[in-house]
């Protein structure tokens, strides 16, 4: 089973457990804003996620890890790595994303699990690049992305959506741990 300990975070598969954590942050409107249609979730909704997120796993070696407190055992959220469908800019290259729950937003968490997502990304599964979108709006993730040393490379729509996104890019010369 793929594992990543941060100082504070444990990085892991997902279990049966996690559905109604998960759950539960998927239903904060506040959370889902940026996701998607910005829509929340139901519980059958997010079974489907995570069993999406598993199935990457076995095909890719790469997925969604859970996102779980080491101190309290506690679900603060996904993040991980998936296979980018859309938009064009960046289809078919493997992107990092990340959702935490409200309460375990400005603590740092999404910054250190996404740094162990991309280490791993790029050391432990030998991929040369790695992008991500975020849209012009969302500041927080742009925050996040910049102390990744991820550089912004343009701008997308969202083909399904119509949102404007920022795309942006790290390669392995670029990483620095």
């Amino acid at each position: 089973m793929t594992e990543i300990r941060t100082p504070r975070l444990l990085l892991r598969r997902w279990l049966e457990d996690d559905l109604v954590p998960l759950s539960e942050i998927h239903a904060d409107p506040a959370v889902m804003r940026r996701i998607g249609d910005g829509a929340t979730r139901s519980g059958d909704r997010t079974a489907h996620d995570i069993e999406a997120w598993e199935e990457e796993w076995d095909e890719e070696g790469f997925g969604m890890f859970a996102v779980e407190l080491l101190g309290s055992g506690e679900l603060a959220g996904a993040v991980g790595l998936s296979v980018a469908g859309a938009p064009a800019e960046i289809a078919g290259q493997v992107a990092i994303s990340w959702r935490l729950g409200r309460v375990f937003w400005g603590q740092g968490y999404a910054s250190e699990a996404a740094h162990a997502t991309l280490e791993f990304a790029l050391q432990d599964r030998g991929l040369d690049r790695v992008v991500a979108v975020r849209r012009l709006a969302d500041t927080a993730s742009a925050n996040v992305l910049d102390k990744l040393g991820m550089q912004a490379e343009g701008t997308a729509q969202d083909p399904v959506h119509g949102h404007d996104l920022a795309v942006y890019g790290i390669d392995l010369t670029q990483y620095q741990d």
